[in-house]
C-alpha cells in the first residue's frame, strides 16, 4: 500500500521487517510469538504463542476462559474460524427469572458460557501449524512460572478492576479471583513481579493434551466440580461437545479494497455495514466536520441495527447478504440528515479483549482476537488453574421475542472482531481494534483512515478517535480537534470529551507489499503495545 506525505503526524514511526513480525498489546506476548517463529513456526504458531502469552501478560483482558475468533491467510486464501462457546445446555430464561433476575447479571456465575480460547490455539495450531502446541505455548508457560513485572496500562487496569471487586465480589464463589489476582491482599503494582503457577500448570496441560484436558479431562472435571459446587449452570457435558467452527469470512468492497469479518455471531458485520452506508455519501474530506458527521450518523444506523438482528445465524430475523446489500445502504444513507438523528432499528423488507497479528515470510498472515470480556470476565477463577472464566452470556436477552434471547446451547451476539483487508484478491493484511462495542466503530475509522487518506498503520492507529454511545451521545479524545468537536455540537450531536484513551480500543496493524514481501506495523499509544519483528 502506498502511503502519501500527511498531515497528521504519528506519535510513533511504522515497524518495518522481511522475515516476521507479530504486532499485540503487550511487549512480551508479541516477543513470544517472535521466539517461537524463530524456533520454526510460522505465523499461525506465533500468534497462538501470543495469544496464550496475553493470558498470562495481560489478564485484564483476556484469559484461558475466554472466547477466539481468527481470519488466517495462507495459500492465497481466507480462512475464518469461530471459537465462541454456547450456553450451557441446563440454563434457561426461567432458571435465570427464578434466580431473582429481570436481565442477564453481567457478573457471576450465571453468564458463564463455554470457554472456546484452549479449542482455538489446538484448531489453529493442526490446521495450519508447524509446531507442536506444548512446544507453542512454552514461552507463556514460563512467564507464568518465572513472573513478570506489570506495565503501566496493565497496572492501571488491575488496580481499577481490584477497587470493583473489593467491594462487590463478596461471597465464596469468588475467592479464587482473589487468591490469584491479588495474592498480597491488593492488586500487583506497576513494576512488580507476578506469578501465577497454577496457570503455568494448566498451560502444560493443555499443551500436552492439545486442549483435551480442558474439555474432556483432568481440568474439565475442576470446572465441573466448581461449578456443582457453588450453583453454577456449565457441566463438563457441556464442554465435552463443544468444538469451535471454520467458518467463510463476510466482506464488502470499500472503495476497490475488500474489508473482511467473521460473520454472525460476531459484531463484525456492523463495520462492514457502516462502510457500505458511508460509501453513499460525498468524497471524504479530511478533518471535516461533514465527514465525521456522515460516518458517525453511519455508524449509528448500523449498530443499532447489528444490535437489534445479529445473533446466531439460524436465529436472525434477516439475512446477512441483505444486511451487505446495496438496496440495504442505500436506504439507511438516505436517512442520513445534516444534524444527529436518535436511530430506530431498520424496517425489515417483508418475507475490556486482546487483538494480535502476525506475518511471516512466506505469507501467512493471521487476525486474531481472544477476550473474557468486560475486563477480567465473569469474576469466576477455578481455584489453582489461573482459569478465568468469561462472562459472555451478559450479552444475551430474557425477552423471548428478542433474536439474541437466551436458549440452551446457543451462541450469543459476540463482541470480538478480527478484521482483514485485501486488494484484487491479495491480502494486504491484517487489523483489529479491542474494545467492546468499540471493536467495529474502530475498525470503521482504521479502515477509513487507511483507504481514504492513506495513512500509513501507525498512524492510521495514533488519530484521534469518536466513540458512538447511543442516541446523539459522541465520545471523543482528548487531542480530538476541539474546532471540530464544536461544529459536531452544531449538528445536534452531544458530544463529550474522554481523558481515558483506553475507553476508544486498543489495536494493531500489519500491511504486506505484494511486490516486496516488506512487513509494515503498527501498534497502539493507548495500551503497552509493541511490534516485535525478526
Amino acid at each position: 500500500m502506498d502511503y502519501l506525505n500527511h498531515p497528521f503526524e504519528s506519535k510513533r514511526n511504522t515497524v518495518f521487517a522481511k522475515k516476521g513480525m507479530v504486532a499485540t498489546s503487550q511487549p512480551l506476548a508479541a516477543q513470544a510469538g517472535i521466539e517461537v517463529m524463530q524456533k520454526g513456526g510460522n505465523a499461525i504458531d506465533a500468534a497462538i504463542a501470543a495469544a496464550a502469552a496475553l493470558t498470562v501478560v495481560e489478564p485484564t483482558s483476556n484469559g484461558i476462559g475466554g472466547d477466539a475468533f481468527a481470519l488466517v491467510w495462507v495459500k492465497d486464501k481466507l480462512h475464518g474460524l469461530n471459537s465462541s462457546g454456547p450456553a450451557p445446555k441446563s440454563i434457561s430464561v426461567e432458571a435465570v427469572k427464578e434466580r431473582g433476575h429481570d436481565k442477564m447479571p453481567v457478573h457471576g456465575l450465571i453468564p458463564v458460557t463455554v470457554p472456546g480460547v484452549p479449542a482455538a490455539w489446538a484448531a489453529l495450531a493442526e490446521k495450519f501449524g508447524k509446531l507442536p502446541l506444548s512446544e507453542t505455548l512454552k514461552p507463556a508457560i514460563r512467564y507464568a512460572e518465572e513472573g513478570y513485572p506489570l506495565t503501566p496500562i496493565l497496572g492501571k487496569y488491575w488496580k481499577l478492576a481490584y477497587s470493583r471487586f473489593k467491594e462487590t465480589f463478596t461471597s465464596e464463589e469468588y475467592q479464587a479471583w482473589f487468591d490469584t489476582f491479588a495474592p498480597n491482599g491488593r492488586a500487583p503494582e506497576i513494576g512488580e513481579v507476578w506469578t501465577s503457577p497454577g496457570h503455568a500448570s494448566t498451560l502444560r496441560d493443555i499443551g500436552e493434551t492439545n486442549s483435551r484436558s480442558f474439555y474432556e479431562g483432568q481440568l474439565a472435571d475442576q470446572m465441573d466440580a466448581f461449578m456443582q459446587k457453588h450453583g453454577g449452570f456449565l457441566r463438563k457435558e457441556d464442554l465435552t461437545a463443544y468444538k469451535p467452527e471454520w467458518v467463510e469470512p463476510v466482506s464488502a468492497n470499500y472503495r476497490g479494497y475488500d474489508v473482511w469479518e467473521i460473520p454472525p455471531n460476531g459484531q463484525g458485520m456492523v463495520a462492514l455495514m457502516a462502510l457500505n452506508i458511508f460509501k453513499q455519501q460525498q468524497k471524504p474530506v479530511w478533518q471535516s466536520a461533514d465527514t465525521f458527521h456522515e460516518q458517525i450518523e453511519a455508524m449509528k444506523l448500523a449498530f443499532t441495527d447489528g444490535q437489534a438482528f445479529i445473533t446466531e445465524p439460524e436465529a436472525m430475523p434477516v439475512e446477512t447478504e441483505h444486511l451487505l446489500s446495496d438496496d440495504y445502504a442505500k436506504s439507511r444513507a438516505a436517512a442520513i440528515g445534516e444534524t444527529a438523528c436518535d436511530p430506530e432499528p431498520y424496517e425489515l423488507p417483508k418475507g475490556g479483549t486482546v487483538y494480535l497479528s502476525a506475518a511471516d515470510e512466506e505469507g501467512n498472515m493471521i487476525s486474531y482476537i481472544q477476550s473474557n470480556y468486560m475486563g477480567f470476565g465473569s469474576g469466576i477463577v477455578i481455584p489453582g488453574t489461573g482459569i478465568s472464566l468469561q462472562n459472555r452470556g451478559a450479552d444475551f436477552k430474557l425477552d423471548e421475542d428478542h433474536p439474541n434471547v437466551l436458549k440452551p446451547g446457543k451462541r450469543t451476539f459476540h463482541t470480538i472482531i478480527p478484521g482483514f483487508l485485501t486488494k484484487n484478491g491479495k491480502a494486504v493484511g491484517p487489523f483489529g481494534v479491542m474494545g467492546g462495542y468499540m471493536q467495529p466503530q474502530g475498525h470503521f475509522q482504521v479502515v477509513t483512515n487507511t483507504v481514504d487518506y492513506l495513512l500509513n498503520p501507525q498512524a492510521a492507529l495514533d488519530a484521534p478517535r469518536w466513540q458512538w454511545m447511543g442516541g446523539k451521545k459522541i465520545i471523543v479524545e482528548a487531542h480530538f480537534p476541539n474546532y471540530l468537536a464544536q461544529a459536531l455540537i452544531r449538528k445536534g450531536h452531544d458530544v463529550q470529551v474522554m481523558a481515558d484513551g483506553g475507553a476508544f480500543g486498543r489495536g494493531q496493524i500489519i500491511w504486506r507489499n505484494p511486490e516486496t514481501g516488506v512487513l509494515a506495523g503498527g501498534t497502539e499509544p493507548r495500551t503497552d503495545g509493541a511490534v516485535s519483528v525478526w
